[in-house]
């Protein structure tokens, strides 16, 4: 690692994630140099970059949107994009074998000091980088789809990274604004998407049972649940629903709980008919052709909840 902050930072996959990551970096006066497989994600990119700064900026979110973008090269080959640069974000799709091949080629492009951070949703680094060179440089470094609205970042060693890189990574994401986290090792799925498995487990079950529609256990979760889950966590929040703090509440509620982990001992898989039921719900309230405009949307309300937080005193 040079220095303790990253000043060049090279994106590989420049889809909407990676987009997402040049936005993160760029805003934070870091020169960015994002390289794409496909010619027609290359073509639009800097356009969706820009498109999503214009939106931040009428949230009062950032400022000086053409110097931002001008931080941002799109390049056409992978040498371009990774061999000079400080850190890698890397964002192809969710495959181990074209992770695993676009790993091999970027640990034999950078430098000695440079660090890799891996998008991966849910496959451990292990899995796609045990042949790479250079592959003591390397984790998962997960963001929250958008990355550049939703701060948190799993950061996740093998057992083969330096050590030394997670502390120096953890500071180097703080200051770009992120809210990182250590995983301590590996594990399918890392912390946020087991957490929100979890949740999707008894709702597809509930779904399933028809104790609600689905737009009824979203409500629950938009209006309920999500409400304190944007500014507390689990823990947080049930050591202030009981009287006496954590314990008080795991006293009162623990068995609860406990009946209910039990009574969804043998998860199901989700079964086409399932899936079907839930896709017309969700196409009857909302059109395949208006998705793009919804995410545009939840962007919005992002940035809305962003500006939002930064207004309040910090807890």
């Amino acid at each position: 690692m040079a220095g303790s902050s990253i000043r060049a930072a090279g994106i590989v996959g420049a889809g909407l994630v990676g987009s997402a990551w040049a936005i993160v970096f760029a805003r934070a006066d870091v020169t960015v140099r994002a390289f794409d497989a496909s010619e027609d994600i290359r073509r639009t990119a800097a356009a969706r970059i820009r498109a999503s700064l214009e939106d931040m900026a009428k949230a009062g979110l950032v400022d000086g949107v053409d110097a931002i973008c001008s931080r941002v090269t799109v390049v056409d080959d992978l040498r371009a994009a990774v061999a000079d640069v400080d850190y890698v974000q890397e964002s192809v799709f969710e495959r181990v074998e074209e992770k695993r091949a676009v790993s091999e080629a970027i640990g034999a492009l950078i430098r000695d000091d440079a660090v890799v951070g891996s998008s991966s949703s849910g496959i451990p680094a292990s899995a796609f980088t045990e042949h790479a060179p250079r592959r003591e440089r390397f984790l998962v470094a997960h963001p929250v789809n958008p990355p550049h609205l939703v701060p948190l970042v799993e950061l996740v060693p093998t057992r083969w990274t330096n050590p030394a890189i997670l502390p120096w990574l953890r500071a180097a994401m703080e200051r770009l604004g992120q809210a990182p986290i250590v995983v301590k090792r590996e594990i399918e799925g890392f912390i946020l998407n087991r957490l929100q498995g979890a949740l999707l487990k008894e709702a597809w079950a509930l779904f399933e049972e028809g104790y609600a529609s689905a737009a009824d256990i979203d409500l629950t979760v938009s209006h309920g649940l999500g409400m304190r889950w944007s500014f507390m966590g689990p823990f947080e929040t049930i050591d202030l629903n009981a009287p006496g703090g954590v314990d008080d509440y795991a006293r009162r509620l623990g068995p609860l709980y406990q009946s209910i982990a039990q009574s969804r001992a043998n998860p199901r898989p989700w079964s086409p008919e399932l899936i079907e039921r839930a896709r017309s719900e969700r196409r009857a309230a909302l059109g395949q052709d208006k998705l793009p405009e919804r995410s545009a949307w939840r962007d919005r309300r992002l940035m809305a909840l962003v500006a939002h937080r930064r207004s309040q005193p910090s807890g």
